[in-house]
């Protein structure tokens, strides 16, 4: 008996097993979706919004004639924070005002195949609307629904519209007071609208794959109700942040209107910015003054500008500031070296007591004035 028949010997016979049916597939036909309204009432001043105070907030063009009912508030929840090729929407909030009250519409995507049918949802609504309409949207949502969207082979047309994002009118004007600008924080400082038992953003992706695992939908429960609050706080918020452009007068915070000012100065808006100036005190005032004064003087109004700095000298704010912006005028504009001279010579009184806490900045000011000063002692003696 050779090799081959010893291996046959030892065989184990075949065990003959009954053919199973296949799972059966799927039917992707449409993703979930719903649609609810919330009273007009909780969007006060929403329909008062103007196109000329949004474009002071931003920068941006927007439509000639803009009706607050022509916005779309857009808001995704997807499978990832930090973008990327494998990142997807996995739900999408849309919202809307018009008389009736401010509709949302949701969608889900309960597995990848329903992705195309959500996307169509958003082309259908989207392109009924003039102005889109984000919080964070530039860097995040859109990129994203755009990839999506090549990737399902749709066109974008439907998201190049005139786009409000929201988180970058809010970091120009409350930053510096509230250092973190998120949506929640915003409603809670601006708006005192505290959210209670929210669920956090970096666990919305988990419960999608919990959801794939487990088919349990109420899963989605408290994501649903996360982005329904975002949608509708956009709203909300644009109304508020229009009628505090409208209004600087009403900011209860220094740092706000100063800040404001500042947002107004950088898109050219300047007599928005300077009333805006004015208005900055306690804390804020010698910055506003300042600022104010650089404002007349880029404009070429040299004598308000004058005027502002001697009436900081006068009321001791500013620091060195108002000496050295004088010096620099009556040399340079009024080729008075006399007065420019005294001013630096004050400027340098003002250093010269030392800190103990004073930091590199102080003594390159102190080498800066000295500087000035022995350049224009070289002008008078010529």
């Amino acid at each position: 008996m050779n090799l081959r028949d010893k291996l046959k010997a030892i065989e184990k016979p075949k065990i003959k097993v009954a053919p199973v049916d296949a799972p059966p597939v799927k039917a992707f036909t449409d993703c979930w979706h719903t649609r609810f309204t919330r009273p007009v009432e909780e969007f006060p001043g929403a329909f008062e919004m103007q196109r000329d105070t949004i474009m002071l907030m931003q920068g941006d063009p927007m439509p000639e004639g803009l009706d607050p009912r022509r916005i779309l508030y857009l808001d995704t929840e997807t499978t990832g924070l930090s973008g990327g090729a494998g990142t997807v929407a996995f739900e999408v909030g849309l919202g809307w005002l018009d008389d009736g009250g401010f509709h949302i519409h949701q969608m889900i995507m309960r597995d990848y195949p329903e992705e195309r049918f959500l996307l169509e949802k958003i082309v259908e609504v989207a392109e009924g609307f003039d102005v889109i309409c984000t919080f964070n949207g530039k860097t995040f949502d859109l990129p994203l629904l755009r990839n999506r969207f090549i990737m399902n082979r749709i066109r974008t047309s439907c998201l190049d519209k005139p786009h409000i994002d929201l988180l970058h009118i809010a970091r120009r004007v409350w930053k510096l007071r509230l250092q973190r600008c998120n949506l929640s924080n915003l409603e809670e400082a601006l708006l005192g609208i505290p959210r209670i038992d929210d669920l956090p953003g970096y666990l919305v992706p988990e419960r999608f794959f919990s959801y794939l695992k487990t088919e349990d939908f109420t899963l989605f429960d408290d994501v649903l109700a996360h982005n329904a609050q975002d949608v509708a706080s956009m709203c909300v918020l644009l109304s508020h942040m229009c009628r505090m452009y409208e209004h600087p007068e009403e900011l209860r915070f220094d740092e706000d209107v100063y800040s404001m000012g500042v947002a107004l100065d950088r898109f050219k808006h300047v007599e928005e910015a300077r009333r805006c100036y004015r208005l900055a005190g306690g804390a804020m005032h010698a910055q506003g003054q300042e600022k104010l004064a650089v404002s007349y003087r880029r404009g070429g109004e040299r004598a308000e500008a004058v005027r502002i700095w001697q009436e900081m000298i006068h009321r001791r704010e500013g620091g060195v500031t108002p000496y050295v912006e004088l010096a620099k005028h009556y040399e340079h504009a009024e080729k008075d070296y006399a007065s420019a001279l005294d001013m630096t010579r004050r400027a340098i009184a003002t250093l010269a007591e030392p800190s103990l806490f004073e930091d590199a900045s102080v003594q390159e000011a102190r080498n800066a004035l000295q500087y000035r000063y022995e350049r224009l002692k070289r002008k008078l003696d010529r």
